[in-house]
């Protein structure tokens, strides 16, 4: 029962931020599945609102979003934050190099209070690597799904990129 209802409130949770998204005009998402964020892609995949066009790598889904901002769309790439290492020189080169303004959804695998010891280096170097890169951030939670999403909007006006973090299990 205890689980249940901890599902129930992920993906009540996990909707509302889709939902926020969509109302802020975000019409296309690409990435490459994460189990961490399989609800909230669930919920993009059943969009009639929202071009969703999975990615096999991070470095395609930043090709894929970046032309979909040039063609006039509101991006957001899904992946894990070692997809995010993976891909440095694809955010660097081309979407911070000529700012292109995308959202980034990153599970943050080995945050504070994981016990997954191979995500553990990725996940204490992830935030010092987006302060490092200048690009804002903001750690998802139950009580902020609001004002982050805004804020990431706001980020889109102004040519910027933003990182959404979510880690394993904070929205349950």
């Amino acid at each position: 029962m205890k689980n249940l209802k901890a599902l129930e409130s992920r993906v009540f949770y996990e909707n509302k931020f889709c939902e926020l998204l969509k109302r802020e005009g975000i019409n296309f998402v690409t990435g490459v599945p994460c189990g961490v964020q399989k609800y909230i892609i669930k919920n993009f995949m059943n969009s009639k609102k929202i071009i969703h066009i999975p990615a096999l790598r991070e470095s395609e889904a930043i090709g894929l979003a970046a032309g979909a901002w040039l063609s006039g769309l509101k991006p957001t790439i899904y992946m894990q934050n070692s997809g995010f290492f993976n891909s440095i020189n694809d955010i660097t080169s081309l979407l911070l190099a000529y700012k292109i303004p995308v959202i980034m959804i990153v599970s943050w695998r080995g945050a504070p209070g994981e016990d997954a010891p191979q995500h553990f280096i990725n996940g204490r170097n992830t935030k010092p690597l987006l302060r490092l890169l200048k690009i804002p951030y903001y750690t998802l939670t139950k009580t902020n799904l609001e004002v982050v999403v805004k804020k990431c909007v706001k980020n889109l006006g102004n040519n910027k990129c933003s990182v959404i973090l979510i880690k394993r299990g904070e929205l349950s």
